[in-house]
């Protein structure tokens, strides 16, 4: 005879409004938990197990008498207001993730007998915004104007990247959960988070948002790392969350890009955004974004622009071919935390059990995967 589980129905409803799902239309795409809402049928050990994947749900969970509480662990921001902790199950998902890599990290840096990093949160609230940049600059080697030493935009995001991981902040680029396609993390509610640590500070953009938005993105999470607050945020069309220090990370991040005394001259000769991004070598919404700052355009004039702006760049990014998975593994692990990883499982400080679900790779994948990175 085969072993049903007494479930309680408020468990599994918790369950599926937790993953997203409307419960009319996930019962319709899955018929037999209708039955158990309803009580007239249990499920097997087999169904229930399948069900916990299906609502991204540990099986155990599922057991408990009532549901746990699960709270955000950082402040998440919206660019319509205030603090607003709710966010999708993807969001929330990949942010525990991030802190379980971090944690790991923290104690192995410990271990290992490295020194903390001195310019975490080494400004305040009421700290200018421009003393901000200029100490992020100096800290990351970066001249006033430097992007404009790069022949593109692209490069010199690339550039910031490379430099922002030499100097032992982990840069995650991911635009779903894990390696899991089917998971999304959505632009409009993520552009991305920052876990402050002085010796293991995490940085996570979205990938699936436009480049030329991500370099603001980053921009913003440094100056969330030199002001010492962990967030998360949507950041919708490049606009902070009425949050005094989110508009002083925005303020940094535009500075730090842009350098007002910069932007005032060159645009008085360019007078437009297409012109003005050239010689910075920063992306046009960068500049508009700062000419909006500094007047130069009307709010308007920046919403229109943002928005024809960025179809244009998801245009062009649909018609793009698949890439290679080894190199979009490297951006969604970060080269640094995954040379942490190997140099851990040589030494014999991490079995490969741990490394694979630090790293969501195993067996082969995760051994190319480190032939490759090497």
């Amino acid at each position: 005879m085969v072993e049903r589980i007494n479930i309680d129905a408020n468990m599994l409803i918790w369950a599926i409004t937790r993953a997203g799902h409307d419960i009319s239309d996930f019962t319709i795409a899955n018929p037999r938990i209708q039955n158990w809402l309803d009580g007239t049928k249990q499920p097997t050990v087999k169904q229930l197990e399948d069900f916990s994947k299906k609502v991204y749900l540990p099986f155990g969970f599922l057991l408990l008498p009532e549901p746990p509480t699960e709270e955000l662990p950082i402040p998440y921001f919206r660019s319509q207001g205030t603090e607003h902790g709710n966010v999708s199950i993807n969001v929330y998902d990949t942010i525990q993730l991030i802190l379980q890599r971090q944690s790991w990290l923290k104690e192995y840096l410990l271990e290992s007998g490295f020194e903390s990093l001195s310019f975490i949160g080494s400004f305040s609230d009421s700290s200018d915004h421009i003393e901000i940049a200029n100490s992020i600059r100096q800290q990351l080697g970066l001249a006033g104007n430097w992007a404009s030493e790069h022949n593109t935009w692209q490069d010199a995001l690339n550039f910031l990247s490379e430099v922002i991981e030499d100097k032992g902040i982990i840069t995650v680029f991911n635009g779903v959960v894990e390696n899991n396609t089917s998971r999304p993390i959505s632009v409009e509610e993520c552009r991305g988070f920052v876990l402050v640590d002085d010796l293991a500070p995490f940085m996570f953009i979205n990938n699936a948002d436009s480049k030329s938005a991500q370099m603001f993105t980053i921009a913003h999470e440094l100056a969330h790392l030199w002001t010492g607050r962990s967030a998360g945020f949507d950041f919708r069309k490049l606009q902070p969350a009425d949050d005094p220090n989110e508009i002083l990370c925005d303020k940094v991040a535009a500075e730090l890009l842009v350098p007002e005394n910069s932007l005032t001259t060159v645009w008085d000769r360019y007078n437009n955004i297409r012109n003005t991004a050239r010689y910075f070598k920063v992306s046009e919404i960068v500049i508009a974004r700062r000419a909006l700052d500094l007047n130069r355009i009307t709010r308007q004039q920046f919403f229109d622009f943002y928005e024809g702006y960025i179809n244009r760049e998801f245009s062009k990014k649909g018609k793009s071919s698949g890439g290679d998975y080894y190199a979009t593994a490297r951006k969604r692990i970060s080269v640094t935390f995954a040379a942490h990883i190997e140099n851990a499982v040589k030494s014999g400080q991490l079995l490969y059990r741990d490394a694979y679900k630090l790293t969501s790779m195993k067996g082969d994948t995760f051994t190319r995967f480190f032939t490759e990175l090497a």
